[in-house]
């Protein structure tokens, strides 16, 4: 028997563990995922998340993030084969059960029958993702674009947001303390999983934490319909915007702050903001859904 020591990079393959029953304290971690207030807790005192379906579980497995688990029916070991490989090459294990037994254990029929669990990361730095954010140049010469949300509640909106965010080339999302979690699971399904690729941090001081946000270059645009409304603060289209940023050799990024659909941006949020940028639209319609919102104002301003 040789005495040399092992290959620290060399990674021993999850094991697959068949499950019969539902309370198996081996599925813990997936127990009542219909249960928000009990998942919220779980999350907190365990520090993990849980990601839902093929597309979104895919992603998962070429992110930085560390995964815990998967938990597949039996159907999915020939459909989603290639997750259950990835997920053991890491080095996690990968639970099969019935399709009764995964119903029962997360406590609803699930799609497509595939859920991974992994490790939440310590918080992000608000500086660190504004400094990385600055470095990098959109395409076409267009400037940096960050996105702040403000008072964001609803996961379906936030993991929306996040897929639009992606397809534009924003480079990072602050949230005010107030926002829903990115990683909840409907946030990261809706997302398709980008949620998982995008920076984000909490702006924990809000919103006096908007004065880091221009300390580290970005121009804090604040998108409200209304703009006429917000005496103090000026307006601006958004080509304009766009245009007066990209001719320097070291242009200035955008901040896009963005609220609610229903209350929108608070008042103090709006005077702490340097300009106000409206989407035009039809005098009969008041306003845009948030996501859809920040996808117009997105494709305004990136480089694409």
């Amino acid at each position: 028997m040789s005495d040399a020591p092992k290959d620290p990079h060399v990674v021993t393959p999850g094991l697959l563990v068949e499950v019969d029953d539902p309370d198996d304290p081996q599925l813990d971690l997936y127990r009542d995922l219909n249960d928000p207030a009990g998942r919220t807790r779980l999350a907190a005192d365990q520090s993990v998340f849980v990601v839902e379906g093929r597309l979104a579980v895919d992603r998962l497995l070429v992110s930085e993030y560390t995964v815990c688990s998967l938990l597949v029916d039996d159907h999915q070991l020939i459909a989603a084969h290639n997750l259950v490989a990835a997920t053991r090459a890491r080095g996690a294990p990968v639970f099969v059960g019935s399709r009764a037994v995964v119903a029962g254990t997360v406590g609803f029929a699930l799609h497509r029958g595939v859920v991974a669990v992994a490790k939440r990361p310590s918080p992000a730095d608000p500086g660190r993702l504004l400094a990385d954010a600055a470095r990098t140049r959109a395409p076409g010469g267009a400037p940096p674009l960050v996105a702040i949300l403000e008072g964001l509640n609803d996961h379906e909106n936030i993991g929306a947001l996040f897929r639009n965010a992606a397809a534009f080339g924003v480079r990072g999302v602050l949230l005010d303390p107030t926002c829903a979690d990115p990683l909840y699971r409907r946030s990261i399904r809706v997302s398709v999983g980008h949620v998982l690729h995008m920076p984000f941090a909490r702006l924990v001081q809000w919103p006096t934490g908007l004065h880091q946000v221009r300390a580290g270059g970005f121009v804090v645009a604040a998108l409200a319909p209304r703009p006429a409304a917000h005496s103090g603060v000026p307006a601006v289209g958004l080509a304009d915007l766009k245009a007066s940023m990209s001719g320097s050799d070291h242009p200035l990024g955008v901040a896009l702050l963005l609220g609610a659909e229903g209350p929108g941006l608070t008042d103090t949020a709006l005077a702490a903001s340097d300009v106000v940028v409206p989407i035009p639209m039809a005098d009969t319609v008041d306003s845009l859904n948030v996501a859809t919102a920040a996808a117009v104002a997105f494709h305004a301003l990136a480089g694409l």
